[in-house]
């Protein structure tokens, strides 16, 4: 990090939201080791609007549990092949969406995956947290939580 610039400090773990979604709380992994950022979204169906290519899909916020599902319809930006940290390669779609950490809300580009097996609903990669982030390995939830009538519900949510 260079002096000239002064970053958000957040844990490995945090809970954020997707505003734009109807999404108020997700726990998402903050991991610099991956490029893009990651949804769990399922029921992925592609449509033609007005010439241009959208995705529908669901998001499940919590984790090992598919309550208050969320329907969804972007445009798709892009799709790219994606390697996992086992090497497994998939065609993914890309969306834009706004995701608040920290209490800040930025643009940010997901791709689309089913992450059922995953602890995360979400994975932050570092193109979202180069704008303006540090990560503190030793930390998790910096940025506060959800009450806890709500984590509850996220079976299994510290």
């Amino acid at each position: 990090m260079t002096d000239s610039h002064s970053y958000t400090l957040a844990g490995w773990r945090e809970w954020v939201s997707l505003p734009g979604i109807g999404v108020p709380w997700v726990k998402a992994k903050l991991d610099t080791g991956a490029r893009s950022s990651a949804l769990h979204a399922f029921d992925l169906e592609e449509l033609e609007r007005d010439g241009e290519r959208w995705v529908r899909f669901s998001v499940h916020p919590w984790q090992r549990s598919d309550e208050d599902a969320v329907e969804v319809e972007r445009p798709v930006l892009d799709t790219r092949e994606v390697r996992s940290s086992s090497g497994h390669a998939e065609e993914r779609h890309v969306v834009a969406l706004d995701l608040t950490l920290m209490g800040r809300t930025l643009p940010v580009e997901v791709t689309l995956a089913r992450r059922d097996e995953m602890g995360f609903r979400m994975l932050v990669g570092r193109e979202a947290l180069r704008q303006g982030y540090a990560v503190d390995p030793g930390a998790s939830y910096l940025g506060g939580r959800p009450p806890l009538r709500l984590r509850r519900r996220n079976r299994g949510a510290g």
